[in-house]
Parts: structure tokens; sequence; C-alpha cells
């Protein structure tokens, strides 16, 4: 380093320490106000902003921009401001004038002169890298930044998600400051970073709508490896406050204790079980008829079916929910029993020879039977003080009539026999015809039945990320949309990474009929994760399976190309190669049948966390996940499965540097290119 570069590091060390020192003072703020608190809610308030402040501390500052009117912008992860005024010491990455950080170039500066990148570690400046964009680097081509994106993409990986806050490129920071008021597709292929991205995104969102951060954000995940992947990158980006789950996770109340064969799930996930689920919930009432007789402390009361129509049609036009709509039917059909028992109260009813037929008297006084009616709806009646012909029951009376009717044991049975009170699980179970544990195809069909039976609370959000979004169902879309009332999305997703048959082959097809065309595709088409070499070696699967897909061009190569190695006993190959692992994180995917038998075999855990060194996955569980070498098991097997060869694309492309392939029978046509190892050639 000459004594130039070392001034301009001391130089950058001096202010960012005084970033540091204000960002000091805040924190020990926070925790004065979180401890002086007066109520809960402001407490939670500033646990949040001392949750925010410790989460920007690494990397705090990491750029500057020199600006042609003599300006000095640095760049960070959140705005830091003087006590005094509104002067920025530290601009937020997502504030407008902080854009320039990522999309300048020398053909189009945009006013910038200099854009610095710096790089710390811990609080100390490590490494200042430079870029002049005047007119003499006009016209220059390439990636700005260059050095600084392949250091980042090339360095090891942790088992943990980092941001790319530092090294976004003019594509990706495009997308994420795009302003489409409605869904935002994603698509992109292998190591574009669609996750990132999309993360980045709703950072982005929630620093310029400021509403999101009360009506929330929800983050859809795969499952839970790919979560504890991702978790934490919205905290080093300042945003504590977003939910993530799995589509299972929004039916809590649930476990998932089977799983389906690919094509039941498929069928369980066809938008055509939504009007199915609701047959069935509609097939549970049953209107009686022919006449229906209850005795009602002594009253023989009938209800014609045309009593019980009218009842079920009121509660029909309120559209209401099963058991909501319940209620009102309950309401009509006891109405119909009080306005008929006050009328046999207050009637008189003559033979021929004037004798009272109803048990009450020739002059219009009550017999017992009438005074026990009248008792059992709680109106006191004492023939010596009442006695005599008038209107018996006013208001009051007739509120205790319906009452007790309602009340009634017999009269419960007869209306619960006709609209009966439902649970979600009984419509499904009945549905499909089992009981005996849920499947993770299930969840939607019994979210779909809680919303018509009225059944449990759904939080809702102002915007809704789905990851790996072409795995989702179409009943899984309907279950999800239910909870973003506004359709703001940023959904992500591969067409050529689609795992399951119930997965989408199309977005038109499954988002059409939710969004209309309040939905735009934005396309990622730079891979930064994968190097050429393993991309190449996925061609051949590419061509065969997906003829009209372009891959994303890799920026990098290792020099490494990938290799395949036949075995009789996998196991054994596979244990030597992890046995032989040192640098970096190792990934050995393999099909779902042969995954316990590795992991046993090699003492790993069944369900991984992302940050072991070494992990055994099937390919279903690898989505979106990135690690240092990948060695693919049986990929004959692989392709053998329903959407296999979308799988297998899957299981090649999730490392950074190193692939290998151990299969047990002859090659794949589509994998026959690849190199042989030789058995007694070092492993990874």
């Amino acid at each position: 380093m000459s004594d130039t570069e070392r001034e301009e590091v001391s130089a950058e060390q001096e202010y960012v320490s005084g970033l540091y020192a204000h960002l000091d003072g805040l924190r020990v703020e926070a925790a004065r106000r979180v401890e002086k608190a007066e109520d809960a809610e402001t407490g939670a308030v500033w646990r949040a902003e001392a949750a925010r402040l410790a989460a920007v501390e690494d990397g705090l500052c990491f750029g500057r921009l020199d600006l042609d009117d003599g300006r000095r912008v640095y760049i960070g992860r959140t705005g830091l401001f003087r006590d005094d005024d509104e002067e920025a010491l530290l601009v937020d990455w997502r504030a407008p004038v902080a854009r320039a950080f990522y999309t300048a170039t020398a053909g189009a500066p945009d006013g910038v002169r200099r854009r610095r990148r710096i790089a710390t570690r811990g609080r100390v400046v490590v490494g200042l890298d430079d870029e002049l964009l005047d007119a003499e680097a006009a016209g220059q081509a390439g990636l700005t930044g260059e050095a600084a994106l392949l250091a980042a993409v090339s360095v090891a990986r942790t088992g943990r998600m980092r941001d790319i806050v530092t090294t976004l490129r003019t594509e990706q920071d495009r997308i994420i400051r795009d302003e489409h008021g409605g869904a935002l597709v994603v698509q992109g292929g292998p190591g574009t970073g669609k996750t990132v991205v999309a993360l980045h995104r709703v950072a982005y969102l929630l620093y310029t709508r400021e509403h999101l951060r009360a009506r929330g954000v929800l983050v859809i995940g795969p499952n839970q490896v790919f979560l504890d992947y991702i978790g934490q990158v919205l905290p080093g980006l300042g945003e504590n406050s977003v939910v993530t789950a799995t589509i299972p996770d929004l039916y809590p109340d649930v476990g998932i204790t089977r799983v389906d064969p690919p094509d039941v799930a498929a069928g369980k996930g066809d938008a055509y079980l939504a009007e199915r689920v609701a047959a069935e919930v509609r097939a549970r009432v049953v209107l009686p008829e022919t006449p229906v007789d209850i005795d009602f402390e002594g009253q023989a009361l009938t209800l014609e079916p045309v009593d019980w129509r009218h009842a079920a049609t009121k509660a029909r036009a309120a559209s209401m929910p099963h058991n909501h709509a319940r209620m009102v039917f309950q309401h009509e059909v006891v109405a119909t029993l009080t306005g008929r028992l006050a009328d046999l109260m207050e009637a008189v009813v003559l033979s021929d020879t004037g004798e009272a037929l109803d048990g009450g008297s020739a002059d219009g006084r009550l017999g017992a039977a009438d005074i026990k009616a009248l008792a059992a709806a709680g109106v006191v009646f004492d023939p010596e003080v009442d006695g005599g012909p008038r209107t018996l029951l006013d208001e009051v009376d007739r509120v205790a009539l319906r009452d007790s009717l309602l009340a009634d044991a017999e009269v419960q049975a007869e209306m619960d026999a006709v609209w009966p009170e439902l649970s979600p699980e009984g419509v499904v179970a009945d549905l499909i015809g089992r009981s005996d544990g849920w499947s993770a195809a299930d969840i939607p069909l019994l979210d779909e039945a809680a919303v018509l039976v009225g059944s449990g609370q759904r939080a809702t959000y102002g915007h809704v990320v789905v990851d790996e979004a072409q795995e989702l169902s179409e009943m899984a879309w309907r279950m999800l949309m239910r909870r973003d009332p506004s359709r703001s999305m940023t959904i992500v997703g591969d067409l050529a990474q689609t795992g399951t048959p119930a997965g989408a082959s199309s977005w038109a097809r499954v988002l059409g009929p939710h969004l209309a065309d309040r939905w735009r595709l934005a396309q990622l088409t730079v891979n930064y994760r994968t190097p050429a070499e393993i991309m190449d070696a996925t061609a051949d699967l590419l061509a065969a399976h997906h003829p009209d897909l372009r891959p994303p061009g890799s920026v990098r190569s290792t020099g490494v190309p990938p290799w395949r190695q036949r075995a009789a006993d996998p196991v054994q190959v596979v244990a030597e190669l992890v046995a032989a692992h040192t640098d970096g994180h190792l990934a050995i995917i393999a099909p779902a049948g042969r995954v316990e038998e590795l992991a046993s075999a090699l003492s790993l855990s069944l369900s991984p966390d992302p940050i072991d060194p070494v992990v055994v996955l099937p390919p279903d569980q690898a989505k979106g996940l990135e690690f240092d070498a990948v060695v693919v098991v049986d990929p004959e097997v692989i392709l053998a499965g329903v959407l296999g060869h979308n799988d297998l694309y899957v299981a090649m492309t999730r490392a950074t540097q190193r692939l290998g392939i151990v299969h047990t029978g002859p090659i794949p046509d589509v994998l026959a290119r690849l190199r042989e190892r030789n058995p007694v050639e070092p492993g990874f």
C-alpha cells in the first residue's frame, strides 16, 4: 500500500469511526428509552429501534460518492444525521441520492465523478476500491465494480445468505426500486440473486412506503431450512418486522404427518377443488321435505317444508360463512316457532258446542296447559289477578319465549339436523375420504374450508413476498391471496426449477385468476453465483427439457470443471469425499429415498442447518440454497421423478465452486459430456 493509499484509508477510518460513535450514541439513547418506557407499547417501539441499530453494526458504511458539484455522499445500511440539523452523515442505501452508487457507469455517470467502495472488518477500514467515472472513461464496457463483485461472489459460503447491498448490479437495483403497485414477478435462473433481490426490495418498500410498517410484510419460503438460510438478510438491512413462514405455517393448528404421492398432491392442488370444498359445505344443509313436529313444554308445534326453506333462504342471503349463517337460520326458525307458540297462547279456539279446544275456557281464560307454556317462556301469570281476555305477551315476553325455544334440546336437535355446525377438518376429511393425518397438500384445502365455514382468524399483510413461487399449487395461491387483500406482491421463481406436478408451468395461468393484468414480469439474466463451468455442464439437460430457455450468463469462471464417477457403492465414495473435505460448505444432494441412508452412514442430521459444514438434502430441500461444493448422488434416479429433469437442474446449480456427480448405473445422456474422475484423484 502506497503512502497515498494509507492516507486515504486513514481519512476514511476517521470518518467511519465518527459514524460508529454517532451510532453508539443512538443505541445508548434507545436503551435508555426502553428502560424509562411508561407503557408496553412504547417499550416495544424502542426495543425494535434498539434491535435495528444493532443490526446495522456490520458494514455500517460501505461506499462514497464524489459528485460533480463537489459534494461527498457516504452510503450505508441506514441513515445517520447530525443532531443539530438535517445534514446527512450517512445516507441510507435506499434513498434516491444513493441510487447512483449502483447504477452510475462511465457512459452514464449520473453526476458522479468517483464511486468509492469502502471495505471494513468490524469497525476497521481495511480497503478502498475507487472507480473514476469521468468523461475520459466513457465507453468502457463490462460490469461496474467488477473486482468488488467477484470478490463477494467468490468468497466461501457461511451457511447463511448475505445481503448484497454493497454490490448490487444495475439490473438488480432496477427491480428493487420498481414502483409497480401490483405484483412484480421476478423470473431468473440459478445464481441470478432472485431471493436476495426480493428481500432488498422488501427493505426498499418499507423505507419508501411507511404504511407497510403498520400493515406488515409476509415472506413465504418453501421450507424452514430455506427460511433459516435467509434469516439474516433483512435484519442486516435494518428491518426486523417482517414475518417469515411456509404455506403450512399459515394454518398453524394442524401438524403435517403424511406425505402425499406427487399425483395425489397435484390433484389436491388443482383450483377445481375449491368448488368441491364449497359443494361439500353446501351439501351439509339438508332441508326437510315433510313436516317436522316439535314438542315444546306440552305444546305441539309443526314446521312445514316451506318454513325451513324460508329460513335457509334468509340465511343464504346474508352471504356469511356457513357457521355464521347458521345463526341467522336458527333465528328465523325460532322466530317462526315463537310466532306460532304465541298464537296458541293468545287464542281460544271453540268447538261447535262452545267448548275450548286449546286448554283455555270459553270466556277466554287460560287453562293449565296455557299457563305451563307461559311459565316455560318466563311469563308469570296469576289467573286470580291477571285473568280475563286480553293480549298476554308483550315484546319482553316474546324475547323470553324465543330464548326458551332456542335453549330447548329438541328444538336445537331438529335445527342441527338441518343446518349443522361444521369444522374445516370435518369437511376436508369427508371430501378426501381420510382423517388419519394431514399432508402439506391438505393445508390449502383446510384453509379454503375454514373460510367457507367461518373458522379462525387470518392475519393479512400489506405486501407479500413469495420465494420459489413456481412450487405453489393453484389452491396454495388461493390461500395466499387471502392474506394479501391489496395484491401487492413480489413473486420470485424459475419455471425451469418447478419440482412438483402441482406447481406452475406458466405465471399467467396461476396468477391471472387472482391478479388479472395487475402483475408484471421482470427478468434477471446474469448469473453471479454459479461458475461458467457448472452452467456449461447443465447445457444438455436444459436443451433436452427446456429448449426455449436461455440460461443466465455467468460472470465468472473457476477453471475447475465438474466431474462424474461411476460407483457400485456410492455411499462409500461419498464418505471418502466427505472425509477429504476441508474447505467451505459441502452439500450431498440425493434422491429422497437415499437421504436417510447417506445421513446415517455419514453421521449427519436428517434436519440439517445450513451452517453445518456438510449436509445431506433431497433436491426439493436444496432449492434456493448455495454451497461451496456439491455432490449429486444417483442422478439417474432423480431424473426418473415426475419432474426429475428440473430437480437435477436444481441440484447441479447449487454450487459456487465445485460440482461432482456420483452414479451407480450408466450415466444419463444429458450428463455424458462431463469428464470422468479418477477415483484416486483428490476429492473436495
